[in-house]
């Protein structure tokens, strides 16, 4: 696959995971704003409207700037992740990380700015875990496969792509 073609993929994917995040938080608004919970397993999992202004379990309340400057600098790190890419069917794992870690920065990014806070609606009442949404998904899953990949998959020469440090010899 060409670069450009890569590029296009992700910009692609990342465009369809943050449609559907958006599509889910608008649904959110739509029929649970303002509404008692939606007890699908009662005592265990429901849907809860929650307007989040800070990070995971409400920390960091109001920081809309430093959401900004962490969203900007994954979306960074991930352009010049896929730019540096070799295309080969091993670094797939890694390529499909790395838009599930876009798309949710990204959908996020667009509520703060939109709203000055995050549609939360998945709340798992058996545990009091704090209530998410599907960008939240997207980033959790995509972080825990990361570590999983370079813990068990990936070996140190599969990175060095990625190195910022040029080798002996290398005049560009």
């Amino acid at each position: 696959m060409k670069k450009w073609k890569q590029f296009a993929a992700f910009f692609l994917s990342c465009a369809v995971l943050v449609g559907l995040d958006q599509w889910t938080k608008a649904l959110a608004v739509d029929h649970l704003m303002g509404q008692p919970p939606l007890v699908l397993i009662k005592g265990v999992f429901e849907l809860t409207y929650l307007e989040n202004r800070g990070a995971a379990f409400g920390m960091l309340q109001g920081r809309q700037a430093f959401f900004f400057l962490i969203a900007a600098v994954v979306v960074a790190a991930a352009l010049f992740a896929v730019c540096r890419m070799p295309q080969e069917k091993k670094y797939v794992p890694l390529y499909l990380s790395v838009v599930g870690i876009v798309s949710g920065a990204v959908g996020n990014l667009i509520d703060r700015v939109a709203q000055g806070y995050v549609v939360d609606f998945f709340y798992f009442r058996l545990i009091n875990f704090p209530v998410f949404n599907v960008a939240d998904c997207y980033v959790t899953v995509s972080a825990a496969a990361l570590i999983l990949l370079f813990l068990f998959y990936y070996r140190d020469s599969d990175l060095e792509p990625f190195s910022l440090r040029r080798k002996k010899g290398d005049s560009h």
